[in-house]
């Protein structure tokens, strides 16, 4: 096989010598929410701005970073309750419904005024299985009529003294809500709150909440506004918006783990971007890109490595029907085989939150089919690794200079889309 001749390009060189990508580091406090006998019921999720502990001041943006954070730290099977605090305008305009409803308790904050429109929508979350608790609680009619939503009311005993606590626990008397002591700081207090009828407690004197860090994927803030003016429209269109979504790894991951959560109790696997545009439907599309919209000022991006993965989508598009295999499946494929990159996570890990076919797992993994000897082909390529390139096309029954024009058009077609979705 002849060299390829190619611009300084995205696949000149493999990921592992790619130039150094610095993502930017996000941060969630994660503080324990225990049992009587001192075994972990959940977690209370806080935003901080960085390692100092500092926590957001905009409250909105913080509810925003938090479901969009969790998104991409949330453990796949952990049913361990997430408490997560929740601003009016995250409760009205629904975008609380990224996280799983099953393990996910939405706290209503004490400056929240239970008017009509909060409470119809808090009713219509509830219907679809998310369970609320009433933070900071206090004694006042006019957080009343919460209490019919209250599965957890959350009383700080820092702040309430003994007389207040009795109000409250009045005020809430055939709620069927549990008692969470939050603030517990000594034993006295976490005595005082389980004799008062607590059953779940939080605080420092268990623990202090733990910096979790993860790592913001690269994001094309062109293909957001585009999306959201191409979900202005009804019916949509499938085809525009695949084609959006295929060109923003960062997007593709999070719609990808939409479709996971949809599809709990089934057997089915994602194959491709449209098959998971058709199971979460266009308001989950539309509250995703706006969720990670909100914070992408303070996001860095890593434009070669962007280049570098849909270039690798391409290729391992063009050559799927050589091999007999989906297209559409194999542009997937190539979109994933750089997420760890993207995500500064191990692989393996990566892999358990996205569900995609047996095969594709097995082929990201190593192994020697098809779709795992065009990743190979692939990374023999960006590495100008011609000797590996000519075994691997003979392995895989592949014309001689088959290879080089995919790769160069595919390259090309990678660059021509970072400036069409620019423009």
């Amino acid at each position: 096989m002849s060299a390829i001749a190619t611009p300084q390009s995205p696949g000149s060189r493999p990921a592992s010598a790619h130039q150094p990508f610095t993502p930017q580091s996000r941060f969630l406090g994660r503080q324990p929410i225990l049992d009587a006998k001192r075994g972990l019921f959940g977690y209370e999720l806080f935003y901080r701005t960085g390692k100092s502990g500092a926590f957001s001041g905009d409250p909105d943006q913080a509810t925003h970073e938090v479901i969009d954070h969790w998104l991409m730290l949330i453990p796949e099977g952990d049913r361990h309750a997430a408490f997560v605090n929740c601003t009016r305008s995250a409760l009205v305009e629904g975008i609380v419904n990224l996280l799983p409803p099953a393990s996910t308790v939405l706290e209503i904050l004490p400056d929240i005024d239970p008017d009509p429109e909060l409470i119809d929508a808090c009713l219509a979350l509830r219907a679809k299985g998310y369970r609320f608790a009433l933070d900071s609680f206090l004694p006042q009619p006019s957080r009343a009529p919460f209490l019919v939503l209250a599965d957890f009311i959350k009383i700080d005993f820092l702040t309430a003294d003994f007389e207040t606590r009795r109000q409250i626990y009045s005020m809430a008397a055939g709620s069927g809500a549990r008692f969470v002591a939050e603030k517990i700081e000594t034993d006295i207090h976490q005595r005082m709150a389980l004799a008062e009828g607590c059953t779940l407690f939080q605080g420092y004197y268990f623990s202090q909440p733990i910096v979790v860090e993860s790592r913001t994927v690269p994001q094309n803030y062109f293909v957001y506004l585009k999306l959201l003016a191409a979900l202005q429209h009804s019916p949509t269109d499938l085809r525009k918006l695949e084609k959006l979504l295929s060109a923003e790894a960062s997007l593709s991951f999070r719609v990808l783990r939409l479709a996971n959560s949809a599809m709990q109790g089934s057997a089915a696997s994602i194959t491709s971007i449209r098959e998971a545009l058709l199971m979460i439907g266009d308001d989950a599309v539309r509250r995703v890109v706006t969720v990670a919209m909100a914070g992408s000022l303070t996001n860095l991006r890593s434009s070669p490595l962007i280049s570098m993965i849909l270039a690798r989508a391409r290729f391992c598009e063009l050559l799927a029907p050589s091999l007999s295999e989906d297209p559409p499946a194999f542009y997937l494929l190539g979109m994933l085989s750089l997420l760890d990159v993207l995500l500064n996570a191990p692989l393996f890990r990566i892999l358990q939150t996205i569900p995609i076919s047996p095969r594709v797992k097995s082929a990201l993994e190593g192994d020697r089919t098809p779709a795992g000897r065009t990743l190979d082909l692939l990374r023999s390529l960006e590495s100008c690794n011609w000797q590996a390139c000519e075994q691997l096309q003979f392995l895989m029954n592949l014309p001689e200079g088959f290879i080089a024009p995919l790769f160069i058009d595919a390259v090309r077609w990678a660059s021509e889309m970072s400036v069409d979705i620019s423009s």
